[in-house]
């Protein structure tokens, strides 16, 4: 069965830093695009970061120049790198993968999100 297990949330201050890890674990094919949403109570579900299968990145304005995504397709697992924290970070944090099993049957999963909270 496959499975996105996030880690790495926490309290952070602002300012601060924090680096999530998603892992992937199952018996998977193939790993295509990768991402990071994040929901804030109240808000609606949003992308902040995504990665294709080649590499490229894209981010939400908000985060530009503070965050990074990457992957380590050898791990199965994709990080992203918060720098510059601000309170309007403070959110569940989710990994969101699209991925094909071993039956090459192609799908998105979701992960069980990781809480990051950005306060003094």
């Amino acid at each position: 069965q496959v499975q996105l297990v996030e880690s790495g949330g926490g309290l952070v201050q602002p300012g601060g830093s924090l680096k999530l890890s998603c892992a992937v674990s199952g018996n998977i094919a193939h790993t295509y695009a990768m991402g990071w949403y994040r929901q804030a109570p109240g808000k609606q579900r949003e992308l902040v970061a995504s990665i294709t299968g080649g590499g490229s990145t894209a981010y939400a304005d908000s985060v530009k120049g503070r965050f990074t995504i990457s992957r380590d397709n050898a791990k199965n697992t994709v990080y992203l790198q918060m720098n510059s924290l601000k309170p309007e970070d403070t959110a569940v944090y989710y990994c969101k993968g699209e991925l094909s099993d071993r039956y090459y049957v192609r799908r998105v999963y979701w992960g069980q999100g990781t809480q990051v909270t950005v306060s003094s």
